[in-house]
């Protein structure tokens, strides 16, 4: 099989508004938001670095300079904290600093995802990329971006990742018509539609928000006419490489069937915090008393 050049470079599209999260968005950005004690953001960084990807660029905007200060260096912090003898939080601080080597470009106008994977051309230039979005958080011992890197590096072309979902949920998300391969975690793409309506959609498999992308997806999306909600898709770019292969190669996607946390929607926010608490060695064991406890209580 063909070996394909090797990825390096992470794309994370951040300049949303988190208008559901108001208004708490208001002046921090929903990034920012933490989950149990570190930004959503810093698991999304952590997540490209695992996988091999240490170059990451963030796509921002308007307000969100927090972003940007949170993987700097903080020296006037770490000082204190270096006199304070308090070197498990002073690691702490640091750790986001050292995780990658980032960039970061705005999109100015808010034109939908299929321009801020756009705005990310100049930096990518002719390579294959990751894009990452930050409100699907993939628990590290599930190592999904490795596996589609895994995949694009044999076959070529893109690669997104799906997850099955329930008949009635398929409208809130991108869906694929998928067609089987000899790898039972990967499928082959040849179409895809946003948001369907339930009865018009072409399988239970959701996109969700990874992605492992061809380079000619700049050339497509620049000719890319808004859709859904008057934005540009990048579900309808992805469309016309899955109908030509002539164009960047084949569209694959990977079968999730891991642990994923959804912190776009302020229910799954709370309910992320709480897995991910529980499951942390320092928190966990108190944390799983009382939230039995409470629950007794209540119940």
């Amino acid at each position: 099989m063909t070996q394909h050049p090797r990825i390096s470079k992470a794309v994370i599209p951040a300049a949303g508004l988190g208008t559901r999260f108001l208004p708490a968005t208001k002046a921090t950005p929903k990034e920012m938001l933490p989950v149990v004690d570190k930004p959503a953001i810093q698991y999304v960084v952590e997540e490209a670095v695992a996988a091999g990807l240490d170059d990451v660029l963030m796509v921002t905007g308007r307000n969100k300079r927090p972003l940007e200060d949170h993987f700097d260096r903080n020296y006037e912090l770490e000082s204190a904290l270096q006199k304070k003898g308090d070197a498990g939080r002073l690691a702490k601080v640091q750790e986001s600093s050292d995780l990658a080597t980032m960039h970061y470009v705005r999109q100015g106008d808010p034109k939908g995802l299929g321009h801020a994977v756009l705005c990310a051309a100049p930096h990518v230039g002719d390579e294959p990329f990751a894009v990452l979005l930050g409100d699907d958080l993939i628990d590290p011992r599930d190592p999904l971006l490795q596996r589609m890197v895994e995949v694009q590096e044999q076959r070529g072309g893109s690669v997104i990742a799906l997850m099955e979902v329930a008949p009635e949920q398929i409208h809130l998300y991108g869906c694929a018509a998928v067609e089987t391969t000899e790898d039972s975690d990967v499928v082959q793409v040849s179409g895809l539609v946003e948001k369907p309506d339930p009865a018009d959609a072409p399988s239970h498999y959701a996109v969700i928000g990874r992605y492992v992308l061809d380079p000619h997806i700049f050339d497509i999306l620049r000719r890319t006419e808004p859709g859904r909600g008057g934005e540009i898709q990048l579900t309808d770019a992805l469309q016309q490489l899955a109908e030509d292969e002539k164009i960047g190669g084949p569209v694959h996607g990977v079968v999730f069937k891991g642990r994923r946390y959804d912190t776009g929607d302020r229910g799954d926010y709370l309910r992320a915090i709480v897995r991910l608490a529980c499951e942390r060695e320092d928190l966990g064991p108190d944390f799983r008393t009382w939230l039995r406890s409470y629950v007794a209580e209540e119940m």
